[in-house]
Protein backbone atom coordinates (compact mmCIF):
# COMPACT_ATOMS: atom_id res chain seq x y z
CA UNK A 1 0.00 0.00 0.00
CA UNK A 2 2.89 2.36 0.78
CA UNK A 3 5.02 1.27 -2.16
CA UNK A 4 3.95 3.99 -4.64
CA UNK A 5 5.28 6.70 -2.29
CA UNK A 6 8.06 4.84 -0.52
CA UNK A 7 10.87 6.49 -2.47
CA UNK A 8 9.26 9.89 -2.95
CA UNK A 9 11.66 12.63 -1.82
CA UNK A 10 11.06 16.33 -1.27
CA UNK A 11 14.25 18.32 -0.68
CA UNK A 12 14.22 21.13 1.88
CA UNK A 13 14.88 23.58 -0.93
CA UNK A 14 11.65 22.53 -2.62
CA UNK A 15 9.67 23.45 0.49
CA UNK A 16 11.42 26.82 0.63
CA UNK A 17 10.54 27.37 -3.03
CA UNK A 18 6.89 26.65 -2.30
CA UNK A 19 6.86 29.40 0.30
CA UNK A 20 8.80 31.82 -1.90
CA UNK A 21 6.35 31.24 -4.75
CA UNK A 22 3.29 31.28 -2.46
CA UNK A 23 2.37 27.72 -3.41
CA UNK A 24 1.08 27.05 0.07
CA UNK A 25 -2.42 25.69 -0.35
CA UNK A 26 -1.86 23.70 2.85
CA UNK A 27 -1.83 26.89 4.94
CA UNK A 28 -5.10 27.67 6.69
CA UNK A 29 -6.29 31.18 7.45
CA UNK A 30 -8.15 30.11 10.58
CA UNK A 31 -7.38 27.98 13.61
CA UNK A 32 -7.62 24.34 12.59
CA UNK A 33 -10.96 22.81 13.60
CA UNK A 34 -9.27 19.60 14.75
CA UNK A 35 -7.20 21.54 17.27
CA UNK A 36 -10.22 23.52 18.44
CA UNK A 37 -12.36 20.39 18.80
CA UNK A 38 -9.71 18.46 20.72
CA UNK A 39 -7.96 21.14 22.75
CA UNK A 40 -9.53 19.94 26.02
CA UNK A 41 -8.19 16.42 25.40
CA UNK A 42 -4.74 17.88 24.80
CA UNK A 43 -4.72 20.20 27.80
CA UNK A 44 -6.45 17.90 30.33
CA UNK A 45 -6.99 20.86 32.61
CA UNK A 46 -3.39 22.06 32.40
CA UNK A 47 -2.48 25.72 32.02
CA UNK A 48 0.67 27.32 30.66
CA UNK A 49 1.51 24.32 28.50
CA UNK A 50 4.49 24.50 26.16
CA UNK A 51 3.44 23.34 22.68
CA UNK A 52 5.76 22.08 19.96
CA UNK A 53 4.86 22.67 16.30
CA UNK A 54 6.98 20.60 13.89
CA UNK A 55 7.13 22.15 10.40
CA UNK A 56 5.03 25.02 11.73
CA UNK A 57 4.83 27.23 8.65
CA UNK A 58 2.91 30.34 9.67
CA UNK A 59 0.06 28.50 11.39
CA UNK A 60 -2.33 30.90 13.12
CA UNK A 61 -2.88 28.12 15.67
CA UNK A 62 0.35 29.27 17.33
CA UNK A 63 -0.97 32.72 18.17
CA UNK A 64 -4.31 31.24 19.26
CA UNK A 65 -2.55 29.09 21.83
CA UNK A 66 -0.21 31.87 22.96
CA UNK A 67 -3.20 34.16 23.49
CA UNK A 68 -4.61 31.53 25.86
CA UNK A 69 -1.51 31.68 28.03
CA UNK A 70 0.47 28.81 26.54
CA UNK A 71 3.92 29.00 24.99
CA UNK A 72 4.90 27.76 21.54
CA UNK A 73 8.10 26.48 19.97
CA UNK A 74 8.05 25.82 16.24
CA UNK A 75 10.51 24.59 13.65
CA UNK A 76 10.31 25.66 10.01
CA UNK A 77 12.77 25.69 7.11
CA UNK A 78 11.30 28.78 5.43
CA UNK A 79 12.44 32.17 6.68
CA UNK A 80 9.63 33.78 4.69
CA UNK A 81 6.98 31.70 6.48
CA UNK A 82 8.32 32.61 9.91
CA UNK A 83 8.53 36.32 9.19
CA UNK A 84 5.07 36.31 7.63
CA UNK A 85 3.68 34.73 10.78
CA UNK A 86 4.83 37.62 12.92
CA UNK A 87 3.94 40.34 10.41
CA UNK A 88 0.48 38.97 9.61
CA UNK A 89 -0.33 38.65 13.31
CA UNK A 90 0.95 42.16 14.10
CA UNK A 91 3.61 40.82 16.42
CA UNK A 92 7.06 42.26 16.97
CA UNK A 93 9.98 39.86 17.19
CA UNK A 94 13.73 39.63 17.43
CA UNK A 95 15.99 37.17 15.67
CA UNK A 96 19.08 35.53 17.11
CA UNK A 97 21.59 32.92 15.97
CA UNK A 98 21.43 29.56 17.72
CA UNK A 99 24.96 28.69 18.92
CA UNK A 100 24.18 25.00 19.27
CA UNK A 101 22.71 24.87 15.75
CA UNK A 102 25.18 26.36 13.27
CA UNK A 103 23.35 28.23 10.54
CA UNK A 104 20.04 28.24 12.42
CA UNK A 105 18.15 31.33 13.56
CA UNK A 106 15.48 31.63 16.23
CA UNK A 107 12.76 34.26 15.92
CA UNK A 108 11.23 35.19 19.28
CA UNK A 109 8.10 37.21 19.92
CA UNK A 110 8.68 40.30 22.03
CA UNK A 111 6.44 38.73 24.71
CA UNK A 112 8.76 35.71 24.74
CA UNK A 113 5.95 33.18 24.42
CA UNK A 114 6.61 32.14 20.80
CA UNK A 115 9.99 30.92 19.52
CA UNK A 116 10.30 29.79 15.91
CA UNK A 117 13.48 28.08 14.76
CA UNK A 118 14.51 28.29 11.14
CA UNK A 119 16.40 25.05 10.60
CA UNK A 120 16.17 21.48 9.39
CA UNK A 121 13.75 19.72 11.75
CA UNK A 122 16.11 16.77 12.10
CA UNK A 123 18.83 18.99 13.59
CA UNK A 124 16.49 20.04 16.42
CA UNK A 125 16.65 18.26 19.78
CA UNK A 126 15.52 18.44 23.39
CA UNK A 127 18.85 20.04 24.28
CA UNK A 128 17.62 23.27 22.68
CA UNK A 129 14.24 23.90 24.32
CA UNK A 130 13.77 20.90 26.58
CA UNK A 131 10.73 18.65 26.27
CA UNK A 132 7.15 19.65 25.61
CA UNK A 133 3.81 19.22 27.30
CA UNK A 134 1.94 19.08 24.00
CA UNK A 135 2.62 18.61 20.29
CA UNK A 136 0.30 19.62 17.46
CA UNK A 137 1.24 17.74 14.30
CA UNK A 138 -0.87 19.07 11.50
CA UNK A 139 0.88 18.59 8.18
CA UNK A 140 4.26 17.46 9.52
CA UNK A 141 4.34 13.66 9.57
CA UNK A 142 2.39 13.71 6.31
CA UNK A 143 4.92 16.10 4.76
CA UNK A 144 8.24 14.49 5.60
CA UNK A 145 9.70 11.98 3.17
CA UNK A 146 8.22 8.52 3.83
CA UNK A 147 11.66 6.97 4.24
CA UNK A 148 12.36 9.36 7.15
CA UNK A 149 9.35 8.38 9.26
CA UNK A 150 11.19 6.18 11.75
CA UNK A 151 13.75 8.93 12.34
CA UNK A 152 10.89 11.40 12.71
CA UNK A 153 9.07 9.26 15.26
CA UNK A 154 12.25 8.88 17.29
CA UNK A 155 12.73 12.66 17.31
CA UNK A 156 9.14 13.41 18.29
CA UNK A 157 9.18 10.83 21.07
CA UNK A 158 12.41 12.32 22.44
CA UNK A 159 10.70 15.72 22.64
CA UNK A 160 7.75 14.45 24.66
CA UNK A 161 7.70 15.26 28.37
CA UNK A 162 6.20 12.57 30.62
CA UNK A 163 2.79 14.27 30.54
CA UNK A 164 2.96 15.22 26.86
CA UNK A 165 -0.16 14.82 24.76
CA UNK A 166 0.58 14.60 21.05
CA UNK A 167 -2.26 15.38 18.63
CA UNK A 168 -1.54 13.89 15.20
CA UNK A 169 -3.44 14.45 11.95
CA UNK A 170 -3.01 11.94 9.09
CA UNK A 171 -4.61 11.11 5.74
CA UNK A 172 -5.71 7.99 3.93
CA UNK A 173 -6.15 7.87 0.15
CA UNK A 174 -5.06 5.79 -2.83
CA UNK A 175 -1.32 6.52 -3.30
CA UNK A 176 -1.50 5.06 -6.80
CA UNK A 177 -3.45 8.16 -7.81
CA UNK A 178 -1.40 10.91 -6.16
CA UNK A 179 2.29 11.00 -5.30
CA UNK A 180 2.02 13.50 -2.42
CA UNK A 181 2.67 15.52 -0.37
CA UNK A 182 0.70 15.29 1.81
CA UNK A 183 1.65 11.63 1.93
CA UNK A 184 -0.67 8.83 2.92
CA UNK A 185 -0.01 7.48 6.43
CA UNK A 186 -2.08 4.42 7.37
CA UNK A 187 -3.17 3.85 10.96
CA UNK A 188 -1.11 0.66 11.12
CA UNK A 189 2.05 2.65 10.46
CA UNK A 190 1.18 5.22 13.12
CA UNK A 191 0.90 2.30 15.54
CA UNK A 192 4.21 0.77 14.40
CA UNK A 193 6.05 4.10 14.55
CA UNK A 194 4.93 5.08 18.04
CA UNK A 195 3.45 1.96 19.62
CA UNK A 196 6.59 0.66 21.30
CA UNK A 197 6.88 3.69 23.57
CA UNK A 198 3.46 5.26 23.36
CA UNK A 199 -0.24 4.59 23.62
CA UNK A 200 -2.00 5.57 20.41
CA UNK A 201 -5.71 6.40 20.61
CA UNK A 202 -7.88 7.04 17.56
CA UNK A 203 -10.02 10.10 18.27
CA UNK A 204 -12.07 10.39 15.10
CA UNK A 205 -12.11 10.02 11.35
CA UNK A 206 -13.93 11.98 8.66
CA UNK A 207 -14.22 12.52 4.94
CA UNK A 208 -11.72 15.18 3.85
CA UNK A 209 -12.26 15.08 0.09
CA UNK A 210 -12.70 18.56 -1.40
CA UNK A 211 -12.38 20.01 -4.88
CA UNK A 212 -8.69 20.55 -4.19
CA UNK A 213 -8.15 16.83 -3.63
CA UNK A 214 -10.33 15.91 -6.59
CA UNK A 215 -7.97 18.00 -8.69
CA UNK A 216 -5.20 15.64 -7.51
CA UNK A 217 -7.21 12.83 -9.15
CA UNK A 218 -8.30 11.40 -5.80
CA UNK A 219 -11.67 9.72 -5.41
CA UNK A 220 -11.56 9.57 -1.61
CA UNK A 221 -9.56 11.11 1.22
CA UNK A 222 -10.04 10.34 4.90
CA UNK A 223 -8.57 12.44 7.69
CA UNK A 224 -7.74 10.57 10.89
CA UNK A 225 -6.92 12.14 14.25
CA UNK A 226 -4.81 10.40 16.88
CA UNK A 227 -3.87 11.24 20.47
CA UNK A 228 -0.50 9.83 21.47
CA UNK A 229 0.88 9.64 25.02
CA UNK A 230 3.94 8.03 26.53
CA UNK A 231 3.25 4.66 28.13
CA UNK A 232 5.04 5.75 31.29
CA UNK A 233 2.35 8.41 31.69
Amino acid sequence: MLAPQADRVMALGEWEERWEEDRTGFHQLHVHKILEDNIDKVLCGRTGVCFFFPLCGKAVDMKWLADQGHSVVGVEISEKAIKQFFVENNMTYKEEPVPSLPGATVYKSSEGNISLYQCDLFTFSSSIEGQFGAIWDRGSLVAINPRDREKYAALITSLMAKDCRYLLDTFLYNPELYQGPPFMVPDEQVASLFGSECDVAALHSHDALTERQRAWNLDYMTENVHLITLKSA
